[in-house]
Parts: C-alpha cells; sequence; structure tokens
C-alpha cells in the first residue's frame, strides 16, 4: 500500500477544489439533524462525478473517525488498477457550523480545506449524497458495496432536481 503526500481520491479533490470556500453550491442544502457519530465508519463509494483525483480509481471507500480534537479522521482509500496499486490519503474533517447541520470542510495537506456536504441521508445512515462546494462534484456513497435500485433511483433524482449532471455519474467498480 502506497501512502502519498498529495494522493487520489475524494479528498484532495474536494481539497483542492474548495479552497476557494467549503461551503455547499448555490441552492443546496445540507441536511439538519445530523449525528456524526452514527455517520462515522467505512462507506463504499458507489457513484461519483469525475475529477482528476479519483480518475481511474476502483473500490474506492472512505472511513471516517473521531478525533481528540473533536474533528473527525479521514482515510479515503482506491485501487488503481493500471498500476495495480492502492492509493490512501489521510486527512480531517471539521464542521463548518453546528455539529447538527452536515456541513464540513476537508483537508488533507497544509491549510487547504474543501467542502463536504451531506445532502442526502437516510433514516438509518445507510446511504449518502455528498457535494462539494459546487455542482462539479457529487458523490454517492453506501455502508455496502451495492445498492439497491430503488434507493440509487431516488438519490438520482434528489442529485438531479438540484442541477447535478446524473447523467456524467461514474458507477464505481466495488
Amino acid at each position: 500500500m502506497k501512502l502519498w503526500p498529495v494522493v487520489t481520491g475524494v479528498a484532495i479533490a474536494l481539497t483542492l477544489v474548495a479552497c476557494k470556500s467549503p461551503t455547499p453550491p448555490k441552492g443546496v442544502q445540507p441536511i439538519t439533524n445530523f449525528d456524526a457519530s452514527r455517520y462515522l465508519g467505512k462507506w463504499y463509494e458507489i457513484a461519483r462525478l469525475e475529477n482528476r483525483f479519483e480518475r481511474g480509481l476502483e473500490q474506492v471507500t472512505a472511513t471516517y473517525g473521531e478525533r481528540s480534537d473533536d474533528g473527525i479522521s479521514v482515510l479515503n482509500k482506491g485501487y488503481d488498477p493500471v498500476k495495480n496499486e492502492w492509493n490512501e490519503s489521510e486527512g480531517k474533517a471539521y464542521f463548518t457550523g453546528a455539529p447538527t447541520t452536515a456541513a464540513l470542510k476537508v483537508s488533507f495537506f497544509g491549510p487547504f480545506y474543501g467542502g463536504y456536504n451531506v445532502i442526502r441521508l437516510d433514516d438509518n445512515y445507510q446511504y449518502a449524497l455528498v457535494s462539494g462546494p459546487n455542482r462539479d462534484y457529487l458523490w454517492i456513497l453506501s455502508r455496502t458495496p451495492t445498492i439497491p435500485d430503488a434507493v440509487k433511483q431516488d438519490y438520482l433524482n434528489t442529485a438531479r432536481s438540484l442541477g447535478f449532471r446524473v447523467d456524467l455519474l461514474v458507477w464505481v467498480k466495488q
């Protein structure tokens, strides 16, 4: 496994793009009544809007944990089948406001932060729709490597209604 100081993955894409602002895109609201302790743990990336930092990666996961400074630890992993190697990136996240609103800023290097906004989440914390600071960044996450078709369609409808280009989503091989 290779640990890169500046690596591929969801986090680095968010970090570089969102250095300007960790806020969500205009008209997109992070969910409220968020319980970070229920969100912690491993998530599988089901789909994403492609970005140069994740291009070609498969088996992408994000694992979130508690930090002693009231932040959230982030570990992103993805497999590059061309290079036949795993990429891994460790970072940290902090709420941009109240911890009951799922709007966070994420950093993987230095003082640069990117937006991480949970904009849809089921009651059981099994499926999440996450945006970056603009409509070029979107992820569908799941606690399992696959999601039911009904959930997939529901989350696609939500993203489409918010102006995201769901026709450009890359469905991640898990």
